[in-house]
């Protein structure tokens, strides 16, 4: 790799995001190199692929001194920190780790950077957990936090360390407000994902009922392959800032449950058990992103839509299942 190329070190590149944005930034030519941690026994299914194409170095949100080490090897232009706690429902039962990872570990990250180059640019993976109970609909950059969970308080601790460190030191910092986006990568703990695994196990005689907890809830959900671009973008601007990433479209998970079940061939409400013990202790009602912001100066709007996403999801868990059975 020439030393001309730009570097680009991701926190969190085993994950969904990580390996899409990693693509991205192959496509563009960056040197891509990866944070994993020593002490986990990583899957790396999602960037295997990329092997030999990403380089990775070890490296922990909860240990600052590894973080300044990898800093100084690799050298970097920009950082995307998209590692953190990132199930809801585990910052219930881990509300103390998820608050080390998804909050402290920013500032750790922030640290290392102020301290081995001021001059790398900086990407923070906030989230529209943080509206929570929300105050207006749809969110926008300005609209207030109100976080209903450990999850949701993680993230707008580092969001509003990243403004700090931004306006304090005067750091190349953004925090990228991203409503939920997934894809075929997704972890299957995640709703999108059990729904589309879960009617393609059905389809395939694997399993009988899906049971899922609140069907009313409402998400603004996109593609996180159209979203990584939107990360990439907020770091090449002349000035730092914040931007919601959003689709601009609310669908509940029902809507999401007729769509799947539909496109493998089924009647989801033959399958679909409700089970009480799947809803939060405190639920997020409705999300709706407004992307104004990004459209305008970013110049980014989603490329997939919402049904083209869940039709994706199935057929990809489809394939999967049918070539291990």
């Amino acid at each position: 790799m020439a030393d001309s190329a730009r570097r680009a070190l991701i926190t969190g590149i085993t994950g969904q995001d990580g390996s899409y944005l990693a693509e991205l930034l192959l496509d563009k030519g960056y040197e891509v190199w990866g944070v994993t941690r020593r002490t986990s026994s990583h899957r790396y299914e999602r960037i295997a692929h990329l092997e030999g194409q990403v380089q990775l170095v070890s490296a922990d949100l909860l240990d600052q001194s590894s973080l300044a080490s990898a800093l100084a090897e690799v050298r970097p232009h920009e950082v995307y920190n998209l590692a953190a706690q990132s199930f809801v429902p585990t910052s219930w039962s881990q509300p103390v780790l998820t608050a080390e990872f998804t909050a402290v570990g920013v500032t750790r990250l922030l640290e290392a950077v102020r301290a081995v180059d001021p001059g790398i640019r900086f990407y923070q993976a906030s989230s529209s957990e943080m509206f929570g109970k929300v105050r207006e609909v749809p969110q926008t950059e300005e609209t207030p936090f109100h976080p209903r969970s450990p999850y949701g308080v993680a993230k707008c601790y580092g969001h509003w360390i990243t403004v700090n460190y931004r306006e304090s030191y005067d750091l190349y910092a953004c925090s990228g407000i991203l409503f939920n986006h997934e894809s075929p990568r997704r972890g299957l703990e995640f709703v999108t994902r059990k729904v589309t695994d879960g009617a393609a196990r059905i389809a395939l005689g694997l399993a009988h009922e899906l049971r899922l907890g609140n069907l009313d809830a409402k998400r603004d959900w996109g593609f996180a392959g159209d979203y990584v671009e939107a990360m990439w973008l907020m770091l090449q601007q002349p000035e730092p800032d914040d931007y919601v990433i959003a689709t601009g479209e609310t669908h509940s998970v029902l809507h999401l449950v007729e769509i799947a079940f539909a496109r493998a061939g089924l009647d989801w409400q033959k399958h679909v058990v409700i089970d009480s013990k799947l809803v939060r202790p405190a639920e997020v009602d409705l999300l709706l992103g407004d992307a104004g912001k990004a459209r305008e100066r970013l110049g980014w709007k989603p490329r997939v839509s919402f049904r083209e996403l869940v039709e994706m999801m199935v057929d990809a868990d489809l394939a999967r299942l049918r070539e291990r059975a």
